[in-house]
């Protein structure tokens, strides 16, 4: 069976992007199953329950990160989704939840956990590595395909994770740096990684953000607007998992870099 994981959508070019080929790579490379990143999806900084509307008609779960309660009053509205899966090492007195179990209509349950990770991470968070462990002995024993998004800054920190479920999830798939890595993989034990999947959103821009605002940034030292790119040639960057629904191990992780106008 195969599943289409989603990197960052950033601000309203990603949302339309995201909207434009989805259908097409589900029909494509057979996907029953979507799940995106979309902690950027409201104007490159946060999500808002119109946002979880518009991106629950293309994609079965989002999963969020560092930026989940940028948007006012999202940590109320939070409540009203089932779809949503926010760092489930956050405080636990914050509002939604870390994992959850979804049906996939193909066959069988999808498991999602959204984890963050601490290194050069700016927001508080617990353990990922004691967080996760907690997870999985908590999970129905019948769910086998499990899927961690992993919203960490270090590579080292997404690797170690990778290889230390590797035989006890699907995947081990990372965001939060908007830039595609050149390792998919398979791990021995049947765990597919990538350290980034990278994002939805403007191809010429910085990360998703206007290059010339950017460069400002970077080249005064003052405090700057880094506005979004919202139009023009948009990239999608997403991965294929093919997985043993029986048995959850992956088989093979295929990514995808594509382009359209917006």
């Amino acid at each position: 069976m195969n599943l289409l994981f989603i990197g960052d959508i950033v601000g309203k070019g990603g949302r339309k992007a995201l909207r434009a080929l989805v259908p097409d790579i589900k029909r494509d490379y057979s996907c029953t199953f979507v799940i995106a990143n979309g902690e950027n999806s409201a104007s490159g900084s946060g999500i808002t329950d119109k946002c979880v509307q518009e991106l629950s008609g293309y994609v079965d779960v989002i999963t969020l990160g560092d930026h989940v309660w940028d948007q006012k009053n999202f940590e109320n509205e939070i409540r009203s989704f089932s779809n949503i899966i926010r760092p489930a090492n956050l405080n636990p007195a914050q509002p939604g939840k870390g994992f959850g179990v979804f049906k996939n209509p193909a066959a069988g349950e999808v498991a999602v956990i959204s984890l963050m990770g601490k290194t050069f991470m700016k927001m508080p968070a617990f353990c990922p590595f004691l967080q996760v462990t907690k997870i999985l002995e908590e999970l129905p024993t019948y769910v086998k395909t499990i899927i961690v998004d992993f919203h960490a800054e270090a590579t080292s920190e997404k690797i170690t994770m990778a290889r230390y479920l590797d035989g006890k999830v699907t995947a081990v798939l990372g965001t939060h740096t908007h830039v595609q890595t050149a390792d998919a993989q398979v791990f021995p034990g049947g765990t597919a990684f990538m350290t980034d999947v990278g994002m939805v959103g403007g191809h010429e821009s910085i990360i998703g953000r206007k290059i010339s605002s950017v460069i400002h940034k970077f080249t005064t030292d003052l405090p700057t607007r880094l506005e979004v790119v919202e139009t023009g040639k948009m990239r999608m960057d997403a991965v294929v998992i093919s997985y043993d629904n029986k048995t959850g191990k992956a088989t093979a992780i295929k990514p995808l870099s594509i382009l359209t106008d917006i």
